[in-house]
């Protein structure tokens, strides 16, 4: 795994805006497996029982996941956020447009231009692993939450990739696939931000292909570039990639080639009340010599 403290795999924001303004058009065509994730973390809702009248998906793209929101919670407000214009409005088009409850909003997860306790449903599917900063995300997810509010989300893991991840390490020690947060380190971000009773699990899924460079147009065609500061910023020579694509055969089976996607389920909640800020409601203050006196006349009675 690699060592994410390292400021080179800081993920820079605008040429993520731009990866994904530039997909946004195709992006339906080719995010068979972001739909198949927002699918089964929608699942989620056989289990949690709630009904929310205020939601907002952030990190929505076109709108694939608010639409099947949608399906479930007819009655509720949505807003829908990304970081990509483009996105946005491929996600517009696809909305109705007379007596649309639905709401686009242009912003960064990491600092949303919304008021306090506005929404009962935070829904983010595989947003997280852009963000730089999963604390700051998780304090402005629980802000913007009403109190009893869940946060619903899936990420991608550590081992998403990891087979390109190995061949293009064979080949140089640049960056050139993006660094993935830890389960672990998601539950304990979550706990930091005061958020109650975090559950997470793990799904591992392999995608096969005829070859490497489908895997690569592939992650092309969705966006999902290398966007780390530390990347190379001169074009890949063609040397190189043959060594990759030569390197990546050994994995092949059953005449496909793997490439597996950890994804991370999870969701918590709001707390009702501050922690750490204890009621008026049955309590008292009493010194310790008042304590011992009364232990004691209650011994001589």
């Amino acid at each position: 795994m690699q060592n994410l403290n390292n400021s080179d795999y800081d993920i820079e924001r605008l040429n993520v805006a731009h990866a994904f303004d530039v997909a946004a058009k195709e992006y339906d065509t080719f995010s068979l497996l972001q739909q198949t994730v927002v699918d089964r973390l929608v699942e989620s809702f056989d289990l949690i029982k709630i009904n929310p009248a205020s939601i907002l998906d952030i990190g929505s793209g076109t709108g694939y996941g608010s639409r099947k929101l949608k399906q479930r919670f007819k009655k509720a407000q949505f807003y829908q956020s990304d970081i990509s214009g483009e996105m946005l409005k491929t996600a517009r088009k696809q909305s109705s447009r007379y007596f649309s409850k639905n709401h686009f909003l242009c912003a960064d997860a990491a600092h949303m231009p919304i008021d306090d306790n506005q929404f009962d449903l935070v829904f983010s599917s595989l947003m997280l692993q852009w963000c730089n900063d999963l604390d700051q995300v998780f304090a402005e997810i629980k802000r913007m939450l009403k109190p009893g509010g869940v946060f619903l989300f899936a990420s991608f893991g550590p081992d998403t990739l990891k087979e390109l991840r190995e061949c293009w390490q064979k080949v140089d020690d640049d960056i050139h696939v993006n660094a993935f947060v830890d389960m672990h380190d998601i539950g304990d971000s979550l706990i930091r931000n005061d958020m109650d009773a975090p559950v997470l699990s793990v799904e591992h899924i392999v995608l096969t292909y005829n070859d490497c460079k489908q895997l690569m147009n592939e992650l092309k065609n969705i966006g999902a570039h290398n966007v780390n500061k530390g990347r190379r910023k001169t074009l890949t020579g063609k040397q190189r990639l043959n060594k990759v694509i030569s390197h990546y055969e050994t994995f092949r089976a059953d005449n496909k080639l793997p490439a597996t996607y950890e994804v991370i389920y999870g969701h918590a909640w709001r707390p009702h009340r501050q922690r750490g800020k204890s009621t008026t409601e049955n309590s008292q203050s009493i010194s310790l010599d008042q304590l011992r006196q009364d232990l004691r006349d209650k011994k001589q009675k």
